[in-house]
């Protein structure tokens, strides 16, 4: 048997009538580039903010640009110090450093995986001026104690929900808890589009504002650049397209939750660590991530059976070559530096069938 991580296709198929005519509806009116005028970015922007119960969502080109576009907009700048985890993907740091600002990285918890909150207060300086807490793999952040340190501090929260379409911390969705929010729709992700796109949800309207011009060329109106701006929109194939996506995310994540389950009664917890959810969060398993002390041989062994796999990721972010000039060694992230060498993550799409969660299990349960 063959098993891809992501099914992208069979998703397709099984909204291929909708989606086609999506499609279609967007090249009839030639409504290709995003902006105030394209209907259909305007109705994904007003159904995905009131999906999330905000005010505001400002549609933008891909995830990386909305964490940069916020960093600015909230005007933080060269010297300025923001606060986020050592694991993750980097475009949460990489916006920061691209602005001018230093990332401030700190460790992970070893159940979950998601930043340490308790090793937060530690590194607050008086540079400090925002945390990025990151929903790592679909797993919701204790963001009403994160909420507690920033406004103890006085700091900014920017929610990186580029892994956490529709996860909740008790029962609230992530992404309405900070002063705004970063989404990502990378195809592969639980709400994607056909290309990269993404986009800023918040309840500030100067933010939102903000957000809006630095987009569209430091844009208030067509030809009034009142700052130099960037060029950053969805496209209107993207914005039709996750319309017809929306609908499904809930349910989406209900069939990778059981996905999720079955894979923990199938697979044996003594040989692998398996992922499990942050104490009163609903886990939205963008990715289903196993950890192996044997983690390299493990991945050549699934892959010979047919199994595609991958790792997120194999390099702390304080570790990559893009930060070696901090100089930080393995026992200043001791928990992100041994889990980077454990880590797996196996197939988790919400169109996985039964078959194939127990080949999957099979194998690994048969890997010596």
């Amino acid at each position: 048997m063959k098993v891809p991580f992501v099914d992208l296709k069979k998703q397709y198929l099984n909204a291929k009538t909708d989606l086609d005519k999506a499609i279609a509806d967007v090249i009839a009116e030639t409504a290709f580039v995003g902006g105030s005028n394209n209907k259909f970015v305007n109705k994904f922007e007003k159904e995905f903010a009131s999906f999330l119960g905000l005010e505001h969502v400002v549609s933008c080109a891909n995830g990386t640009d909305s964490l940069e576009i916020l960093l600015e907009a909230f005007g933080i700048k060269t010297g300025d110090e923001v606060i986020v985890p050592a694991l993750t993907w980097i475009s949460t740091s990489e916006a920061i450093g691209r602005i001018g600002a230093k990332p401030i990285f700190v460790d992970v918890c070893e159940d979950t995986l998601l930043m340490d909150l308790a090793l937060i207060e530690a590194k607050i300086t008086k540079s400090t001026k925002a945390i990025i807490p990151v929903h790592l793999y679909g797993n919701a952040v204790n963001m009403e104690e994160v909420m507690r340190i920033a406004k103890k501090h006085d700091l900014i929260i920017i929610e990186d929900c580029a892994q956490s379409h529709g996860a909740t911390y008790n029962g609230k969705l992530t992404g309405t808890f900070g002063h705004a929010s970063s989404f990502s729709f990378y195809p592969g992700k639980n709400l994607g589009a056909y290309g990269d796109a993404g986009a800023i949800a918040t309840n500030n309207n100067d933010v939102a504002v903000a957000c809006r011009m630095i987009a569209n060329h430091g844009q208030k109106k067509k030809h009034d650049h009142q700052i130099e701006g960037r060029n950053s929109r969805m496209d209107g194939l993207h914005a039709a397209i996750l319309s017809v996506k929306l609908k499904q995310l809930n349910n989406w994540n209900v069939l990778r939750n059981k996905a999720a389950e079955m894979y923990k009664s199938l697979i044996d917890g003594n040989k692998y660590r398996l992922p499990i959810n942050n104490v009163n969060a609903f886990h939205v398993f963008h990715l289903f991530v196993i950890r192996s002390e044997n983690r390299d041989a493990l991945k050549g062994y699934l892959e010979q059976n047919g199994i595609e796999v991958a790792i997120h990721y194999p390099t702390a972010l304080p570790f990559l070559k893009a930060y070696s000039s901090l100089g930080y060694k393995e026992s200043d992230f001791p928990v992100s530096f041994s889990n980077t060498k454990m880590i797996l993550s196996i197939p988790m799409f919400p169109e996985l069938t039964k078959e194939q969660i127990k080949y999957i299990s099979d194998r690994l349960n048969a890997f010596n």
